[in-house]
């Protein structure tokens, strides 16, 4: 008996601290609440899951991760616009119930319940490769942007993540294709200024970043809105790995899906960018405008 209470006990405890209001103890009774200092303290709060996970892909090349992750989780926190949870893992991309992978002792209660999409306003990807995502997780996501309205950020290797899961690539507006030109300067060209995330840039300036090319598709501006872009006269469109001949090497854009918002920037792949506060203003906006809603993306040429 001793067992089992402490074992109701540990559960009770467990679902309390995962900020979740446990079960009513009995069909008719009051509901329990958690103890105070025990509630969720993020209730009312604009909440950011990035998902920093490299797993499945490139995990040497793309080492400044952690410290876009702590970056973002900073201006957020100091700005007041919204709180971040990071994970390094696929788990809370999900609509379903989650729960720590270990158990206290075999027959034990689980740990305390995690999250999934529902408790949040926007997801940022910083990742690569294939994912470990499974179908319904991959559904979940889809639906979590076109159907609930929520937003989406993908950060560089966003557009090299799930390549061959080809609605990612239509949620996104773009699929990698390389780097021509490796980490060098490339000046830009702001196509729409009067975006929020655009505010620290102009045309003109130039930025030292893994500048990245699309594949011709999805990528369209068709479908996409693009804020900035490489001025290619500030680069060799003699490289061996350029391939587009239309001199559309997009910095940034924003694109609806469904009823979802969706921002892109391949800048972000050294550390260094990370301290430049051109970029800390873009992310900034950037989340600000996905956890918000802001303005909706306008059709191309619309300024």
């Amino acid at each position: 008996m001793k067992i089992a209470l402490r074992s109701a006990a540990c559960a009770g405890l467990a679902l309390m601290l995962s900020g979740q209001t446990p079960p009513p103890a009995a069909p008719n009774g009051p509901p329990r609440t958690p103890p105070p200092g025990y509630q969720d303290v993020y209730a009312g709060k604009k909440r950011l899951l990035v998902i920093a996970d490299l797993s499945t892909g490139n995990q040497s090349a793309h080492m400044a991760v952690s410290h876009a992750a702590s970056v973002i989780e900073q201006i957020g926190r100091e700005s007041g616009a919204y709180v971040t949870f990071i994970r390094t893992d696929m788990d809370w991309i999900t609509k379903g119930e989650t729960w720590g992978k270990f158990d206290y002792a075999k027959g034990g209660p689980k740990q305390a319940r995690g999250k999934n999409l529902d408790y949040f306003d926007a997801v940022l990807f910083y990742t690569n490769g294939d994912t470990t995502l499974s179908p319904q997780q991959k559904q979940d996501l889809l639906d979590y942007v076109a159907k609930d309205g929520k937003g989406f950020i993908g950060i560089h290797t966003a557009t090299a993540t799930a390549t061959n899961w080809p609605e990612y690539g239509e949620m996104l507006g773009g699929v990698f294709d390389n780097h021509p030109w490796m980490i060098s300067d490339a000046k830009i060209i702001v196509e729409r200024p009067g975006f929020p995330a655009m505010k620290a840039f102009k045309t003109g300036m130039a930025l030292k970043d893994e500048h990245y090319q699309m594949l011709p598709n999805p990528y369209s501006r068709d479908k996409v809105d693009v804020l900035a872009r490489i001025d290619t006269s500030s680069v060799n469109m003699a490289a061996p790995m350029v391939h587009r001949k239309d001199g559309d090497f997009p910095v940034a854009w924003i694109k609806s899906y469904g009823q979802g918002r969706v921002f892109y920037s391949g800048l972000g792949h050294t550390d260094a960018s990370w301290d430049d506060p051109r970029i800390r203003t873009m992310v900034l906006e950037a989340v600000k405008w996905a956890v918000n809603g802001g303005d909706k993306p306008v059709p191309h040429g619309m300024k």
